[in-house]
């Protein structure tokens, strides 16, 4: 047990940002951290719910410990595995679930200036009147929890270090936080394309494909079979893809893949090999390869770590 949680602290919260936080983050409770919006947060113990507000859309990531946050009645919870996004102008209630004096809780949250996010993600809105002729209607969520990867963590840790003093907080810093903008709205818009898939999949191309290979996730798959399934040829199939998604359909394609296997090995049902052959890998080395890649750990390391967070939990609770 002792190795397993040496790995969760190394693999999964990541030591850079673990230092980071834990040195912008000296008294318990709330640090100020030196940029509009940007609190960093430190508890050696559980904490009762209590209630607290955003103003804006704000990006919350924890480095070590456990939170769970209720918006509207609906549990959030999240860790070093997944990280929360809380829509703008609302009240919720926050509770600290792991913290000790020797593993406190550390985490950020970013509360990020309106103007931002509609600038950053006025691109992607555009793109689904592309294929579906007109805006796609659906109420933002109140909040979500996605899974970290090492994209958006890239992005936070540059913005992070970005934020200290002189031209790098100056000219280096915006860039940054529009770039982590930039990570959590494609992600919100990779779930949303996941959902009109399932729905309106007769309506257009793209999510005929997208239900396609959902359906046909452990088959191998070309652009060309994804575009024979539209009866587009595939250089016009990949614009029309791209313009939609922001992403290659290869690049998509692998993400649904990787996205699927993680919910798989969260089940705990299936070996490696079976969940790599189930989500279209032909090899599993290439398969713990890509998940690595994306989620910072090795399949196995990952369903170990999880399942070793949940026995945590029954103990405690």
């Amino acid at each position: 047990m002792t190795e397993m949680l040496r790995q969760l602290d190394e693999i999964h919260t990541s030591g850079d940002l673990l230092t980071e936080i834990r040195s912008r983050a000296p008294e318990l409770g709330g640090n100020n951290g030196g940029w509009p919006g940007l609190t960093f947060y430190r508890f050696t113990h559980p904490a009762a719910p209590k209630w607290a507000e955003v103003k804006s859309l704000s990006l919350c990531i924890i480095a070590q410990g456990r939170k769970c946050v209720t918006v509207d009645g609906q549990q959030y919870f999240y860790d070093p595995f997944n990280y929360l996004v809380l829509s703008s102008s609302q009240h919720f209630q926050a509770e600290i679930l792991e913290a000790t004096p020797a593993k406190p809780f550390l985490s950020f949250v970013l509360q990020i200036d309106p103007t931002l996010v509609r600038r950053v993600s006025s691109d992607i809105l555009d793109r689904r009147t592309t294929t579906f002729g007109r805006p796609v209607e659906s109420k933002p969520e109140r909040a979500f929890v996605t899974a970290l990867d090492r994209n958006l963590m890239g992005a936070a840790m540059r913005f992070l270090r970005a934020t200290h003093t002189g031209a790098d907080r100056r000219v280096l810093a915006p860039v940054y936080l529009q770039e982590m903008v930039y990570r959590v709205l494609q992600a919100e818009q990779y779930s949303r394309l996941l959902e009109i898939a399932a729905t309106q999949a007769a309506s257009n191309p793209v999510s005929e494909v997208i239900s396609y290979v959902r359906k046909n996730m452990s088959e191998p798959l070309t652009v060309s079979d994804m575009a024979e399934q539209v009866s587009l040829s595939p250089s016009a199939f990949s614009h029309l893809f791209r313009d939609v998604t922001g992403k290659s359909p290869y690049q998509f394609v692998k993400e649904m893949r990787l996205n699927r296997a993680r919910e798989l090995l969260i089940e705990n049902k299936l070996s490696v090999t079976q969940i790599s052959r189930a989500v279209g890998y032909s090899s599993a080395s290439h398969f713990i390869n890509e998940f690595r890649d994306r989620f910072g750990a090795t399949p196995r390391a990952y369903c170990d770590l999880q399942s070793l967070s949940h026995e945590l939990r029954i103990q405690k609770g």
